[in-house]
């Protein structure tokens, strides 16, 4: 599994998972836990639905 995000991607996952788990948990929804799926592609940095789409937010390596 090759990572296809890049950092900025990462990090806007991250944050938008950390809000709807907390926004589950104010509200006391089980919606909260959706929270959890940004947050692990953000750490892992893989995307499944990106792949289908030939899409990476990663930046390329310039060869020498």
């Amino acid at each position: 599994m090759k990572t296809n995000m890049g950092s900025v991607d990462r990090i806007i996952r991250l944050i938008i998972g950390l809000v709807v788990i907390a926004l589950g948990i104010y509200y006391g929804s089980w919606w909260g836990l959706l929270g959890l799926v940004p947050i692990i592609t953000a750490l892992i940095g893989f995307c499944g639905f990106y792949v289908p789409f030939g899409i990476s937010t990663c930046k390329l390596k310039k060869e020498a």
